[in-house]
């Protein structure tokens, strides 16, 4: 082959990636979160797998339909196209090489000093392409005493404080959070940094090498809030939002179901308890500002509480609507597919792939008023696009 080849894809790129062609080396979650949102927006990604392990591994996590495409896969991995290579194979690597020439980004979440013994370390990809964005997705700083250690999304809530979080809520064990954050949280700053370096080289500033640590990265996002009394030297020695880490921060009961409640303005709160059949509990001096709220969070989430139960779910979403107060009905997880805005935005849709079988995808959320994200091909099958990748150049 010679240069990036011609794809063809299954249907219409209609993002404001169009032209951007990604060589995405990532695997598992963080990685491919990433560069499917570039995918989404139009860019070209040819996703490398490891000829040797079988490919991502998440291809076997889960029950599917193919017994390659396991269901997270699927999510992280549409638009994309699929080569397997081994990047120890000299023959390999100069395929990846070649393609590294005419890509605008060279994008991975393989250690660095792996990389760099094969041959793929960002100077020898410079030295194929000068202009090159090159992401290193690491787990923590270069310049750090963890630098060389692995990473993986439990670890990293726990080293970051985010898993003490649980703890100083509930008084019992840390916990990880039932979602992979840490992994998610960290590749969406990774999307971020390939689109500020495409920019920055837009301007003239030319191709760089970008690390995007996962330690830094997530420890940075939810320490936001939770630095909170630390946040002006020599601090107070107190850590978390007080209203995030309420152990009463949860849906109230109804008497179907379970709601959520935030009213936030002083007016909102006043006739929220109006509503409720508590009209005095406003004056009241521990609720009657927001910094009282702040200070007095155990009293005020335990006074709605004891309200939400007098009404069901239904009766108090149209009650809150009606007097501009923030609500939203609960879903368990099966509900969300019968939500009905996201049915009216056709948030799920079921998709039948080339291969025979039906899965279901999730709309791009983000909405572009001329360039509007699409799903214009199934997530691939290990190594799918070989001949395709291989023969085309010109």
């Amino acid at each position: 082959m010679g240069g990036w080849p011609k794809l063809e894809w299954d249907g219409e790129r209609t993002g404001p990636l169009q032209g951007v062609k990604v060589l995405d080396m990532s695997s598992v979650v963080l990685g491919p979160f990433a560069t499917v949102q570039l995918a989404d927006l139009g860019a070209e990604v040819i996703k490398i797998e490891n000829a040797k392990g079988g490919g991502d591994i998440m291809r076997k996590a889960g029950d599917n339909p193919t017994g390659d495409l396991g269901p997270i896969y699927a999510s992280l991995n549409r638009n994309k196209k699929s080569i397997a290579l081994d990047a120890a194979n000299p023959e390999d690597k100069a395929v990846i090489l070649e393609l590294a020439k005419e890509a605008d980004v060279f994008f991975h979440n393989v250690r660095m000093a792996g990389m760099e013994r094969l041959g793929l370390g960002y100077e020898d990809v410079k030295a194929a392409n000068p202009d090159i964005v090159y992401v290193h997705c690491a787990g923590y700083g270069a310049e750090g005493p963890y630098a060389k250690r692995q990473a993986y999304d439990d670890l990293i809530q726990a080293a970051s404080g985010f898993a003490a979080l649980f703890e100083m809520r509930d008084k019992g064990r840390p916990q990880y959070a039932p979602s992979l954050v840490a992994d998610k949280v960290s590749g969406m700053f990774a999307a971020n940094a390939v689109l500020a370096a495409l920019l920055g080289r837009a301007n003239g500033l030319g191709g760089q090498f970008v690390q995007v640590p996962m330690f830094e990265c997530f420890t940075w996002f939810h320490m936001v809030e939770n630095l909170w009394g630390n946040t002006y030297p020599p601090g107070n020695g107190k850590y978390a939002y007080t209203r995030s880490i309420n152990p009463r921060r949860r849906p109230y009961p109804t008497k179907d179901g379970y709601i959520a409640i935030v009213p936030y303005a002083d007016g909102q709160w006043e006739k929220f308890f109006e509503l409720a059949g508590r009209p005095g509990v406003f004056q009241d001096p521990r609720f009657s500002t927001y910094k009282a709220r702040l200070e007095n969070t155990t009293e005020l989430y335990a006074t709605i509480e004891e309200s939400t139960a007098t009404k069901t779910t239904d009766e108090w979403v149209e009650l809150l609507d009606a007097n501009n107060i923030p609500a939203m009905k609960y879903n368990r997880m099966a509900d969300v597919f019968d939500d009905p805005h996201l049915k009216a935005v056709d948030f799920f849709e079921e998709r039948e792939a080339k291969a025979g079988y039906t899965y279901r995808s999730m709309r791009h959320p983000v909405h572009y008023s001329s360039t509007p994200a699409s799903i214009f091909a199934d997530p691939p099958s290990l190594d799918a696009d070989r001949g395709e990748i291989l023969g085309g150049s010109d």
